[in-house]
């Protein structure tokens, strides 16, 4: 990889409030380095989560601690001008309650020493094409569930021996698979969220009996009770835990946590830490021009995700060294633009 190209490439979208091309880049550099190479850079290798890793990793050793967490979660980013294809294609948005058109992304961050990293990601493909029975319409499936490659990625963490204590995640990823994978085969630890009709024990008899009953059923106190998930062979510490909505309505959050050993606080606490991967997600769409490339082809799109995906690594360093928030620099580029434009027209108009 040209080292190089790639800091090149990744600091145009964070300076860019518009389409990047690779016309672009050539032109802002004047041309030192010509869009021809721009093109060969991101149409050649396939730049994936591997890739990523080898860019990533010195900085994630100097912050890596014993007690770190690995956080998941997918996204998605529109794109409903793109011709449709096994990446850009269908994909039902939970927080639309509809299906969009666009990259559906599963990404892993981690979190250590008030850093946020991307260590692995995976897009989600849809090569299978088939016939709706119901509707008699066209549409694409994976080969592989989002569970499935979630595992694969903590399969490659551990290879990477990075080092961590808790999986955090939000309900879409509590699946029994992924539960117990985490806890048996990885000897690690999980913080996440359940939905109100998933189905516990709260003895071992019960357990034992098949008697479970809904989670959000149950009588609750401030302090989290022992139970047990219908399909686990170990018990888990639940919590309920209430907060206040921007708009001042009640929301409940179930939680389920491996490590029998926390208190109610320190299960929310260790929690909170999963809305990092969401200010991942919004510096990915906000400040890294995710959605901005008019890429045509399979290849130059998914290795323009693993660019932003960089970008936002890079603006997470850029973060923690200027000590200012990704909203407030972004602010502060877009400004010194417009004050160059605005002295280049005055000297324009006095010529």
């Amino acid at each position: 990889m040209d080292k190089n190209l790639l800091d090149l490439y990744s600091d145009y979208l964070l300076s860019s409030f518009g389409a990047t091309t690779a016309t672009g880049l050539s032109a802002l550099l004047d041309g030192q380095v010509s869009h021809d190479q721009v093109t060969r850079f991101l149409s050649g290798s396939g730049y994936d989560s591997q890739t990523l890793w080898q860019q990533v990793k010195p900085v994630v050793r100097s912050i890596e601690r014993d007690d770190g967490v690995l956080i998941f979660d997918d996204t998605i980013q529109e794109k409903p001008h793109t011709d449709e294809n096994e990446l850009i294609c269908w994909h039902y948005d939970h927080t639309q309650n509809r299906s969009v058109k666009g990259l559906n992304l599963l990404n892993c961050v981690y979190h250590a020493d008030e850093m946020s990293l991307p260590v692995a990601y995976e897009l989600i493909r849809k090569p299978v094409q088939f016939t709706d029975p119901n509707t008699g319409r066209l549409k694409r499936k994976s080969e592989v569930t989002k569970n499935q490659l979630l595992r694969h990625m903590l399969q490659v963490c551990q290879r990477n021996r990075l080092k961590y204590r808790y999986v955090l995640a939000d309900s879409w990823f509590s699946a029994k698979d992924n539960l117990s994978y985490i806890r048996h085969d990885l000897d690690k630890h999980f913080l996440v969220a359940l939905k109100s009709n998933r189905t516990i024990a709260v003895t071992q008899q019960d357990k034992a009996q098949g008697r479970f009953v809904r989670i959000d059923s149950l009588s609750w106190s401030a302090m989290p009770r022992k139970a047990w998930i219908k399909g686990l062979d170990f018990s888990v510490l639940l919590h309920r835990q209430i907060f206040t909505n921007k708009d001042d309505t009640t929301g409940i959050l179930y939680l389920a946590c491996s490590d029998l050993d926390l208190s109610g606080e320190a299960i929310e606490t260790i929690y909170q830490k999963r809305w990092k991967v969401e200010l991942f997600h919004k510096n990915l769409k906000s400040h890294a021009a995710l959605a901005k490339s008019p890429t045509k082809t399979i290849r130059t799109q998914s290795n323009h995700v693993f660019m932003a995906i960089y970008a936002a690594f890079s603006l997470e360093r850029l973060r923690i060294k200027q000590k200012i928030n990704p909203f407030a620099l972004r602010a502060k580029l877009y400004l010194t633009a417009i004050r160059n434009a605005f002295e280049l027209l005055q000297s324009m108009k006095a010529a």
